[in-house]
């Protein structure tokens, strides 16, 4: 998977309308943190506070997506790409994160909106991608019930601003990281590590989740389509031994099935339940809550990045030890896969695709999937003759799109694929250090250079497939 000439050569082909894009999030490319009323959100206080971001950046300039936007929507356009999904920033609309909504940060969306339009690309909106206003961080944040509703007053008021030039609508994305990753583990913010309060924010995300839906169905029209998305690492034994398959099924439990069962099927898994009894009675979760949770949907939003191979570790364990993401499985132990790996040394592993797809499509009664998310991270620099040439990226895609490919040979119902991110960004807990992009970013001057994937990934767009 190192250069093009390892690519496969046979030509496949998408079906007819299959849906291409890219993905960003605002936090990770807007910029601008105080332009226009936008109050501050978590990441604007994690990120400057000092040890917590790998290379002691912060998302103050990211892209400045908020003054070039028309040259990035240029950038799409040149891409051919029918979709382009971005989230909107809550502390942009709600400063506070309630009341009357900020009429400029409104407008900016509008802008952006009216900008692909014109360029033929389709908005694609995701409500919530972690910038929660730090002011409701300051009331509790997510372990607070209460931040669910005002995510659903956030949601009317997005809504009846937007909606009527956007059709595609996305509530949460990953709500792991925005609950797991942020309040037990503390790798993401506000950089908790509170195991029982990431429970109690796991839940308060996805009944905001269904909340917003419900809110939007009182005024939606045809046109419009709800969903959500989630990141799913696939989970598998490191060997056959009883303790490496329990410690594998209650990672699964956790990372997955926690988030999937509420939304899809009404209910927690009884495993996880039972593995976080020591922890909580989920006392937290209301009459009536699982069933708010549990709306219908017209698409599901698949992130996919690998798989995990989980071996046991030592039997003294703490498996509710504050600092992981697996919570009541912080004895499991991520082990080699053997893989080749990404600069972010996440394991390439195609297969793992196909597999999660094929198995939401045999587990659960899914909605249309689109895979909303999936990239990967290089080491790319400018050559002296001017370009990027990530090959690994290219290969890396080429071999995944064919893993998508493989998946709707065998029925999966994938109306789409956007790839993670159309530029370098700010990304997260890596600051300026990990670029994902398909357009090479210079943070001092933000030049923007399309790598040789972009040009790749036009004639994929072009053809509906791949040529060779």
């Amino acid at each position: 998977m190192n250069s093009q000439s390892a690519l496969p050569a046979e030509p496949i082909r998408f079906p007819d309308g299959f849906g291409w894009g890219t993905a960003t999030a605002s936090y990770q490319i807007e910029g601008a943190p105080t332009a226009d009323g936008r109050g501050p959100s978590i990441w604007d206080t994690f990120s400057h506070t000092p040890g917590k971001i790998v290379d002691g950046t912060n998302g103050d300039r990211a892209c400045d997506h908020y003054n070039r936007y028309l040259d990035d929507v240029e950038l799409l356009a040149g891409l051919g790409a029918p979709y382009y999904r971005f989230s909107l920033a809550w502390p942009r609309i709600q400063p506070d994160g309630k009341g009357k909504p900020n009429q400029k940060g409104l407008d900016f969306y509008k802008r952006l909106i009216e900008a692909l339009r014109a360029k033929n690309i389709i908005p694609w909106v995701t409500l919530y991608h972690w910038d929660l206003p730090q002011a409701l961080e300051d009331a509790g944040g997510w372990p607070a019930r209460d931040t669910a509703y005002r995510l659903a007053d956030y949601a009317g008021i997005a809504f009846a601003a937007l909606s009527d030039e956007v059709e595609h609508w996305t509530t949460l994305n990953e709500p792991i990281c925005s609950s797991f990753l942020s309040y037990a583990d503390g790798e993401h913010a506000p950089g908790r590590q509170e195991p029982l309060r990431a429970v109690e924010a796991a839940h308060h995300l996805l009944l905001g989740h269904g909340l917003a839906i419900d809110r939007w169905r009182h005024t939606a029209r045809d046109c419009h389509r709800f969903g959500i998305t989630i990141n799913l690492t696939p989970v598998v034994a490191a060997s056959e031994s009883e303790a490496d398959r329990d410690a594998a099924r209650r990672v699964d439990a956790i990372t997955n099935r926690f988030f999937l069962d509420p939304v899809l099927k009404g209910e927690y898994p009884a495993d996880a339940v039972a593995q976080l009894a020591p922890l909580t009675d989920f006392s937290h979760v209301l009459d009536g809550d699982l069933a708010t949770i549990n709306q219908p949907l017209n698409d599901f939003g698949l992130n996919y990045y690998h798989r995990d191979w989980i071996k046991a570790g030592p039997a003294d364990a703490d498996r509710f030890r504050p600092g992981t993401t697996h919570i009541g499985a912080a004895d499991a132990v991520v082990a080699d896969s053997g893989l080749p790996v990404t600069a972010r040394n996440w394991p390439v592993d195609p297969e793992g695709l196909t597999g999660v797809l094929t198995w939401l499509t045999e587990t659960y009664q899914m909605p249309p999937i689109w895979v909303t998310e999936n990239g990967s991270a290089w080491d790319d620099t400018i050559a002296e003759d001017g370009a990027v040439h990530d090959s690994r990226r290219i290969a890396y895609l080429d071999a995944h799109f064919r893993a998508a490919k493989k998946a709707l040979d065998q029925g999966v119902d994938l109306r789409g694929y956007f790839v993670w991110t159309s530029m370098d960004n700010f990304e997260w807990g890596y600051g300026e250090s990990s670029r994902f992009g398909l357009v090479y970013l210079d943070f001092e001057t933000q030049e923007r250079t399309p790598k040789d994937s972009y040009h790749w990934y036009q004639k994929v767009v072009s053809r509906n497939g791949l040529a060779n």
